[in-house]
């Protein structure tokens, strides 16, 4: 049987793989955490070592980080896979089975600011299908409350946002 840190390593590359979407650092986490499997802080050790390795490359926000499965990745999975176990196999389809929509609409939504080099904050809200986006809008505004609250309304009202820009523009 291979060391524990190997198994995470497969688990999270084989996580990865099972999707056709990136998944978050939380998205993650919870998988390990809700069977048990090892704690918080090994996750996120584990995380880095497959950032520094090459095998996954992260999408950092202001409030979250998305991951993705590089080349080498599916590789090594490829030549690793017989790593995991049948149980953890089960588990980690169940959990993806179970909670896909979720996992899925969570990653379609993005809403992100930055500092402008002159002056205020740009936000840039996306609407994601398969990795894809169908609406990319950057807007800025003065401070950032503002830009807080575009990313916090993008979250709660995209779908109505999207429709009334479609409309708007299709006419």
């Amino acid at each position: 049987m291979a060391d524990p840190n190997t198994i995470y390593k497969m688990t999270i590359l084989t996580m990865l793989d099972k999707v056709d979407f990136p998944l978050s650092n939380t998205q993650i986490s919870n998988f390990f955490l809700e069977q048990d499997y090892t704690d918080y802080f090994t996750v996120q050790q584990t995380i880095s070592g497959l950032l520094d390795s090459g095998l996954i490359r992260a999408q950092p926000t202001h409030n979250n980080t998305q991951y993705f499965m590089t080349e080498l990745g599916t590789e090594t999975l490829a030549f690793f896979e017989d790593k995991l176990t049948p149980a953890i196999e089960q588990d980690l389809t169940a959990y993806l089975e179970k909670n896909e929509l979720s996992l899925k609409n969570e990653n379609s939504i993005v809403a992100d600011y930055y500092k402008s080099t002159t002056q205020g904050f740009f936000v840039r809200c996306q609407l994601k299908e398969k990795a894809i986006p169908v609406i990319d809008l950057s807007i800025h505004v003065k401070t950032k409350a503002q830009a807080q609250a575009v990313c916090k309304n993008w979250q709660e009202q995209n779908m109505e946002i999207y429709a009334y820009l479609m409309d708007a523009l299709i006419r």
